[in-house]
């Protein structure tokens, strides 16, 4: 354990002394019984270990897009297999960071699940990026070790060897790549199918997930391993009420923290099983969802509106539950896959810094044009410039506190992000007398017209509501 970090089962803190001072940190609430964590918790093993141990062994976990399932046991046992290669022949301690590049497949799940079970920190990238986009990754995250699919590590190459300190021209991050007959299956090949798991604690940090860099620098969001089951115990639990007989499939990459509570933590932790497709756009995912027979879908509204036109030759079925976030969801789009399918999309807002959704409703608690309430752990309020609340009906600026927050690592826009406890997300929004939040814009992005304030998905809403327009 450190000495600058009682309690923690980090030896490397490298995250740990870059998180916020502790007046800047959001204030946390647990008013959830089941957010109540013990204070020594690896998600990795919740997600697995406890699983497997709860009878759940030979339930499959996780499949391909060829229909190939592993159980939660066969899971298990690959991610021991590759936790001992970590911390065996690569020499890893807990606390380093590992950068994780590939598309969504089983492989890439089970290495994500592997870094956790070991006490690492998790970095997955999108395998598109370039190489200068993953150097500002890698070179923030001070990544020890890349894991990359062996089929997208080029970029890659190019990034760590541009990164190295020494100039040599050779890498300054080892990459192991892994996939069939890769130099990672090789070594898991010759580990051991057990593992006794890092002590973690339960605010040790799991993962860093970067932002998009839309509005300047990526920012590295800091997540503990105790945000990674909250995920799946408030939104998950409450609105999706998703069931160990699940089958889930969707879009969002597994570098998006949309994708990976709903294509990894969320059906692990109910016992469910993840269906992972490499490629998912609107006709490859209805595709799948008739031969396999998924059950949940995730996906973004864009998606949702793509699959319109090819919805009435398509077998949905199966479909019970359909999450849409990511963006907003324009009403129109609502409306026609409720026309098209019977099923009523689950809306949701959420953010990389508060690890996913925050705001959201189903079902018959569904208000058609509004976002949803506070999801079940989560408090949210409207604010004005100053920080005060404002009347219902009023449009603010958006606040929320729950089990999640921001942690920036090593990061001066943390300041402005987290402010008297209350995470500050950037939305313009109104809530209603009922509880019900309405978008309006980024706080950025308002159209101001004659004196009115206008959203922009307003303007999207009304465009898409005219015959004439296809998209």
């Amino acid at each position: 354990m450190s000495d600058r970090h009682p309690g923690s089962a980090h030896v490397d803190t490298f995250v740990l002394d870059q998180l916020p001072m502790p007046a800047e940190l959001p204030e946390v609430i647990f008013t959830l019984p089941e957010l109540h964590y013990p204070a020594r918790l690896n998600c990795g093993a919740a997600l697995l270990d406890d699983m497997v141990a709860a009878g759940f062994g030979e339930r499959r976990c996780l499949m391909d897009a060829a229909g190939v399932e592993l159980s939660y046991a066969e899971v298990l046992q690959r991610a021991n297999q590759i936790a001992n290669v970590l911390v065996g022949p690569l020499g890893l301690v807990p606390g380093n960071r590992v950068l994780l590049l590939g598309p969504n497949n089983p492989e890439l799940a089970t290495c994500w699940l592997a870094v956790q079970k070991a006490g690492m920190v998790a970095v997955t990238a999108m395998p598109m990026l370039r190489a200068g986009e993953l150097r500002v990754i890698v070179d923030r995250a001070r990544v020890n070790l890349a894991l990359g699919d062996s089929r997208f590590t080029g970029e890659l190459e190019v990034a760590l060897t541009a990164s190295s300190d020494v100039g040599s021209g050779s890498p300054s991050v080892p990459i192991v790549t892994y996939g069939s007959a890769s130099a990672l299956a090789g070594l898991a090949s010759r580990a051991g199918a057990s593992f006794v798991n890092c002590p973690t604690a339960s605010t040790d940090p799991a993962l860093i997930a970067f932002t998009s860099g839309t509005t300047g620098q990526p920012k590295g969001c800091v997540h503990l391993h105790r945000d990674v089951l909250a995920i799946a115990d408030t939104f998950s639990r409450h609105v999706i009420a998703m069931t160990a007989d699940d089958l889930v499939a969707g879009s969002p990459p597994l570098a998006f923290t949309f994708g990976l509570g709903g294509m990894l933590v969320f059906p692990l932790r109910v016992g469910a099983c993840a269906l992972l497709l490499e490629s998912a756009p609107p006709p490859a995912l209805l595709e799948a969802i008739a031969k396999h027979r998924v059950t949940t879908v995730f996906t973004a509204p864009t998606a949702y509106r793509a699959m319109l036109d090819i919805l009435p030759g398509a077998d949905v079925s199966s479909l019970t539950t359909a999450v849409s976030a990511g963006e907003p969801l324009p009403l129109p789009t609502r409306h026609a896959l409720e026309r098209a399918t019977g099923l009523r999309l689950i809306d949701g807002l959420g953010a990389t810094e508060m690890l996913h959704v925050f705001i959201s409703a189903s079902g018959d608690d569904v208000r058609d044009g509004a976002i949803g309430r506070a999801v079940p752990g989560f408090e949210v309020k409207i604010v004005d410039d100053a920080g005060n609340e404002v009347p219902d009906m009023t449009v603010g600026r958006l606040a929320v506190r729950g089990p999640t927050g921001c942690r920036y690592l090593g990061d001066d826009r943390q300041k402005s992000y987290v402010r008297d406890g209350w995470n500050h997300t950037g939305d313009a929004m109104h809530r209603d007398r009922d509880g019900y939040f309405w978008y309006a814009a980024r706080t950025d992005d308002m159209i101001v017209s004659s004196g009115y304030n206008i959203a922009a998905p307003e303007v999207e809403a009304a465009v898409l509501s005219h015959p004439g327009v296809a998209e």
